[in-house]
Order: C-alpha cells, then sequence, then structure tokens
C-alpha cells in the first residue's frame, strides 16, 4: 500500500486566508531558524530516536546532560522496550509540548498469532478496528483503567509471516497498540499478542525526517563546544515553532505581537492570516509574520467570520511563549 494512502488529520495542509497585507521589520525578532545557537538551545525540539531499554524519562534526561542544559522534557511516553519517535524539548520549549499531547500518532509493530490464520481474515479484522473504538487501558498503565473512545485512523498489514504479523497504525494520541492487539487476537478467535513497537511518526515528527539518535547529538554538540562548529548541531535541534506545525495558526502583524506578549486577547485589526480549518472554539496558535511562535489562544468564531470581522476581539489568549520585549509597542514600531 502506498505511502500517501497512510494518513493523519495532521497531514492536512494549511489553508491561509488573507484578510489583509503587512511587512514585517527586519529590526524586530528573527526567522526561527536563523536564531542564535544558545538561543535554539533555550527554544529547540530535537527529534530523538528512542532505544530499545531504558524509559523515555531517561532518554531526556541523558539528553540534558549532554546539552548541558537546566530543563528537558518528552512529547509523548514510550514504554521501556518500544523504539522509535521521542520529541524532546530543550529549555522554554518545554511549555509548548503540550500541543503534542493530541497530535496523531503512528506505530509499526509486530503482532503474533496464537494460531495461524488467512490474510484477508486478518485484514478483515484490522479494517474492523479502524474508525471510533472503544478501548480499556491495560492493567499496567499510567492512567485510570476505564472504558475510553480512541480514533483509529488507519491500521494496515504490511505483512504475514507464519504466525507473525506486521503492521502499521496511525491512530488518536492515548490510543495503546498493546491492548489493540490483544482485542484483535479477540476478534478472530485466536489470541494474540504484541511482539515489538516502533513509533514512527508524532504529528509532523518523522522517522525518516531529521531523527536523531542520542549520540548524533552527543557527536553534534561536541563538535559546537570544541571547534565552535554550528553546522551539525543546526540539523539536530529544530526551533520550538516544529511542535506546534500541524496546529490551526492566525498569522499577525508586528503591531500585534507585543500587546498578545502581555496577555491582550487577539482583535480583527492584529489579524493579517487565517487558516481556514479554524473552528469556533477551537485551540490556535498565534504567529508572527516572521513565523515565530507567541502563543496560544481560543477562536471566538470561525476563519470566514475572522476574514470578515471589521473590529472585535477574535480569540481569547490562554498561554503565551514569546518573552515580553522582542517586538515594541504598537506605537514605537519604525517603518521599513
Amino acid at each position: 500500500m502506498p505511502n500517501s494512502e497512510f494518513k493523519l488529520p495532521s497531514d492536512e495542509s494549511e489553508q491561509l486566508l488573507v484578510k489583509s497585507q503587512d511587512t514585517t521589520n527586519i529590526d524586530y525578532g528573527c526567522d526561527p531558524y536563523n536564531r542564535d545557537i544558545e538561543d535554539l538551545l533555550k527554544y529547540g525540539i530535537v527529534n530523538l530516536d528512542k532505544p530499545s531499554g531504558p524509559t523515555s524519562h531517561e532518554v531526556v534526561s541523558w539528553a540534558r546532560k549532554i546539552l548541558e542544559i537546566d530543563n528537558a522534557g518528552h512529547g509523548g511516553t514510550l514504554d521501556p522496550k518500544v523504539t522509535g519517535i521521542l520529541p524532546c524539548a530543550l529549555g522554554k520549549a518545554t511549555r509548548v509540548l503540550s500541543a503534542l499531547l493530541y497530535a496523531g500518532k503512528e506505530y509499526v509493530g509486530v503482532m503474533y498469532l496464537h494460531e495461524p490464520m488467512m490474510l484477508k481474515k486478518i485484514e478483515k479484522a484490522f479494517k474492523i478496528f479502524t474508525g471510533k473504538i472503544y478501548q480499556t487501558p491495560p492493567i499496567k498503565s499510567s492512567v485510570v483503567r476505564k472504558l475510553r473512545i480512541r480514533e483509529i485512523y488507519y491500521a494496515s498489514v504490511l505483512e504475514v509471516n507464519n504466525n507473525h504479523v506486521l503492521f502499521k497504525v496511525g491512530c488518536e494520541a492515548g490510543t495503546y497498540i498493546r491492548k489493540l492487539c490483544f482485542d484483535i487476537g479477540e476478534a478472530l478467535c485466536s489470541g494474540a499478542h504484541m511482539l515489538e513497537l516502533r513509533r514512527t511518526r508524532v504529528g509532523h515528527f518523522k522517522e525518516d525526517e531529521s531523527l536523531n539518535s542520542l549520540q548524533n547529538l552527543k557527536d553534534s554538540y561536541s563538535l559546537y563546544k570544541d571547534e565552535g562548529e554550528e553546522f551539525y548541531l543546526r540539523k539536530v535541534v529544530s526551533p520550538m515553532e516544529k511542535i506546534v506545525s500541524h496546529l490551526p495558526k492566525i498569522y499577525v502583524r508586528d503591531t500585534a505581537v507585543d500587546a498578545l506578549c502581555h496577555g491582550a486577547d487577539l482583535a480583527s485589526a492584529g489579524v493579517c492570516y487565517i487558516d481556514a480549518r479554524i473552528k469556533s472554539d477551537l485551540q490556535v496558535v498565534y504567529m508572527t509574520l516572521k513565523k515565530e511562535l507567541i502563543g496560544f489562544g481560543v477562536a471566538k468564531m470561525d476563519a470566514m467570520k475572522i476574514y470578515k470581522a471589521k473590529s472585535g476581539i477574535v480569540a481569547n489568549t490562554n498561554k503565551v511563549f514569546m518573552e515580553r520585549g522582542i517586538y515594541p509597542r504598537w506605537n514605537e514600531i519604525k517603518n521599513n
């Protein structure tokens, strides 16, 4: 099955509506990818490849020690034996990790059937467990064991070798793949359990894009510290803006940035571009015209109403990440 058929909700591309045109002053802020390397380490994210064995917390702790920083966090726990993508936020970027809590995940794993089954029957069972499913977390889990609904975006059998089934699953955050394997085994009346699992995607963090081992992280940081070579470290550490790449955004003019940094709600006059996917009461991301992350808000109306609004508040601010003073007050901004 071609990769184009495996899609998460976050794969839907940004659809920008132009509410008003404006330019951004180069004297304030900067493109996130042009940040000073020390700032990048304070507001960065590493797409780590977690090995089998250590806990997610241990891997993040090692990354923190390698980079000689005080704080780091991860975007979604993996069991010790599970490998794959573990987004690791650095410094103040840890405050943005909540954006990954609800990002779609993708896994590739091996399920062992307790009895041999025909391929068509296995594929039919996987199809049954696509869409909204009921799931109770396993006994060994970090959440309350109560029935809940999770969505499986796609579930496909890649290969069958005797009792071993290689599969790929795209799912809503909080889905337990080990439990999914058990339930599929029950549906097949054969029984099944998960043998191996690897996470291949978290939102826009992908296995084939900038995935780094701890050794890569160590080598690139050593080159920077010992020889002043930034190139490899910049390849490993991305700006924190990548954490919100899957979320709908509102791009604001320079004159609105400082007010938002002080906690003000977003007024219609400050809006330049709007993602057409925005719905009322949906969390949105505030961005500068240089594509810097400002903060989060909750839309008071859908995208078309924001587009047409002549005045008034279009989104309520609930979280601010950009430091005050990076952009001056609206009446102090100079023209280009």
